[in-house]
């Protein structure tokens, strides 16, 4: 959430932040909840003062006196007062934390304007999408791929969108994701595994909360949701904590299955891999000093784009503009391949800086130099996800004989330079 000094004294600056995003809320009936909360505060502390000047008072007078049965009359009549004010105070606080919970998070400066997707700027590009392999098909259209990837299997065991990969499929994505793991702690990520459940206010500080209710999986019973990125859990590690100055930067990776309903995809291509309920991530988090954190978001752009090169996948890196950036962050950059077979990108990681929003909501702090509390900066991106990553490699590298070449990179974790057709 924002910085309720910073909204109350920059409101024109976080209108137009909040029309440059796609997200509405209404701003003034935020402000107007302020005011009522605050007048209901100032209201209630001067009863509370009124009623210790009577108690004071009520000391210096004769217990069986007129005065004194006044001044209880009187120490009777501000003590409903300040019940009812205090009642009525709990229940606007109710209704204006959520209210003020709804404003989205202000764009940087440095953001492009724009109304949809096609406004978003090409940042970096690398490779050459017309030098993958003449061979190459939609992964799907590959006369082997329901053999290494059942999605009908998968349905009748849980529900369409949850695939089941084996043998040498099964093989190349744990092969995947040893080399993002590898490749990220040698970066100076700290692994974790975390938990794949989290309760409601782990979602709601990361923003999936109130943002994002229909896209995350809900077990009622417990109040606990599967999480649709482990964004949500590591970032939550230092929630209600206070860090040392010299600890930051934190830099965390994650492996987690990854659980997302996609709610209203209907329409989009959800053929093969392009977009399932449940696919495997590794996520990165950072914790870092509110000067230092659009510095760390290009370093770590360059992070995610290192794993793409390495993998040898054309890609193009895309500044996000202002209606394409999600709710609670500042900054955005996704980094897409080039999928040769299917003659489109796909995104395989979005690179975000929050500035305070989530660190806000988590109240993770950091002690400055100084000693006072302040707020920290948070960072994610996917370092990578799994299936658009693997339609890409299936895609580009297949070859005349049904084999798949395979980069150098991943040859030590696969076991071998390429994944060969299914013997018949």
């Amino acid at each position: 959430m924002l910085d309720l000094k910073f909204f109350r004294e920059n409101q024109d600056l976080v209108r137009a932040g909040i029309a440059r995003k796609k997200f509405d809320c209404d701003i003034d009936a935020v402000i107007e909840l302020d005011e009522q909360r605050r007048r209901i505060i100032r209201e209630a502390e001067e009863k509370r003062a009124a009623q210790k000047a009577a108690n004071a008072e009520m000391a210096k007078l004769d217990k069986g006196s007129g005065a004194f049965q006044n001044k209880v009359a009187e120490m009777r009549g501000l003590a409903q007062e300040v019940k009812s004010l205090q009642s009525k105070q709990a229940e606007v606080e109710t209704e204006w934390e959520a209210a003020f919970m709804s404003i989205p998070n202000v764009p940087d400066p440095s953001v492009p304007d724009g109304q949809s997707e096609d406004d978003n700027v090409t940042f970096h590009t690398w490779g050459d999408p017309q030098s993958v392999s003449g061979e190459a098909l939609p992964h799907y259209d590959i006369s082997w791929f329901s053999h290494y990837v059942d999605l009908e299997r998968g349905t009748k065991i849980t529900g369409a969108g949850f695939p089941v990969f084996r043998g040498q499929m099964a093989r190349l994505v744990r092969g995947l994701l040893e080399f993002f793991l590898e490749r990220n702690a040698a970066a100076g990520f700290e692994e974790m595994h975390p938990p794949l459940m989290v309760n409601a206010a782990s979602a709601t500080a990361t923003g999936q909360l109130p943002d994002k209710e229909g896209q995350m999986y809900f077990a009622p019973e417990d109040g606990f949701y599967l999480i649709p990125t482990a964004e949500v859990p590591v970032t939550n590690f230092y929630r209600d904590e206070i860090l040392e100055a010299g600890q930051l930067p934190l830099r965390a990776c994650a492996y987690t299955p990854c659980f997302r309903r996609e709610a209203g995809s209907y329409g989009k291509d959800v053929r093969g891999l392009n977009r399932v309920h449940q696919f495997d991530k590794v996520e990165l988090v950072e914790w870092v000093h509110p000067e230092e954190s659009m510095i760390e978001l290009e370093r770590l752009r360059e992070h995610v784009q290192g794993l793409v090169e390495a993998l040898k996948l054309p890609y193009r890196t895309l500044l996000m503009c202002s209606r394409d950036i999600g709710f609670p962050h500042a900054k955005q950059y996704d980094v897409e391949v080039w999928a040769g077979g299917q003659q489109r990108w796909l995104e395989v990681s979005s690179c975000s800086c929050f500035t305070d929003f989530q660190a806000r909501r988590a109240n993770i702090r950091f002690r400055d130099e100084s000693g006072k509390p302040r707020v920290v900066h948070t960072l994610n991106a996917s370092g990578l996800a799994i299936p658009r990553v693997l339609a890409a490699i299936l895609e580009n590298n297949l070859q005349a004989d049904g084999s798949v070449l395979l980069p150098d990179a991943l040859v030590p974790h696969f076991g071998g330079d390429r994944l060969t057709p299914p013997r018949s």
